[in-house]
């Protein structure tokens, strides 16, 4: 499962179908989003700088972003037949990278520092992880497209984090203190089914931190609101605890 945001426009339908952007709002987009690309790229590096063996795994990772963009649907016959085991679809498979330096912000702010464990819902080449290294945690991504896997978790392993290949909504939580759920991406059934997943096996105490969309239930208690700089624009996210 890919996290992170879906590209702007009004799509057809929530599969392979072309988005309804005008050519001039798809020049302007494009434009932003060189933008905030280029200031990412230069206050994750900025972050990374002390830590050369982050900021090398950071390299390799941007490397691959520049080989074969997180920003498209993948279209082979493997990646139909992932997404039809899952019940999720292609455009899923799609997302946008969070800024390595926006995920130390927010980890800090949700708490996570030494002895945590954050696990990444939908990983994606795992940006995420090295923030999570960066604030001393342990660090686990799951990722449904073995592609992304593939490209990234020999160096993140390097970085003393971990990568995997499988489905987050039938993945076993309970040794998380840390959820980071960039669900941007995620139709209304994956939510819903990713929650109930993690409600199931989240011990009382565990942290989430959504984007754009908190988890909806009576145990997920709202800590702190915050609206920081991803890879596509601002957005709001969402620090919550889970009750017994």
């Amino acid at each position: 499962m890919a996290s992170d945001a879906s590209p702007p426009g009004k799509a057809a339908r929530n599969d392979l179908d072309d988005l309804e952007v005008k050519p001039l709002q798809l020049v302007a987009i494009r434009a932003m989003n060189l933008l905030i690309e280029a200031v990412g790229r230069l206050l994750d590096t900025a972050v990374l700088l002390p830590r050369p063996r982050l900021l090398w795994a950071y390299l390799r990772l941007w490397g691959a972003e520049l080989w074969r963009s997180p920003y498209r649907w993948p279209r082979s016959f493997e990646a139909r037949r992932v997404v039809a085991a899952s019940g999720q679809t292609l455009r899923e498979l799609m997302y946008g990278e969070v800024l390595v330096s926006t995920c130390v912000y927010l980890l800090g702010r949700a708490g996570v520092g030494r002895g945590s464990v954050l696990v990444d819902v939908g990983a994606g080449r795992g940006r995420a992880l090295l923030a999570a290294r960066y604030r001393g945690a342990r660090a686990l991504g799951i990722e449904l497209w073995e592609p992304h896997v593939k490209a990234m978790a020999p160096a993140l392993q390097r970085a003393g984090a971990t990568l995997e290949c499988g489905d987050a909504v039938k993945a076993d939580y309970a040794q998380a203190t840390h959820v980071l759920l960039n669900w941007c991406a995620f139709s209304e059934e994956t939510k819903s089914r990713l929650t109930a997943r993690l409600l199931e096996t989240c011990r009382p105490g565990t942290r989430i931190i959504a984007v754009t969309h908190p988890v909806e239930s009576p145990r997920a208690r709202l800590l702190s609101t915050h609206t920081t700089l991803f890879s596509w624009g601002l957005e709001k996210v969402f620090v919550q605890e889970l009750s017994a």
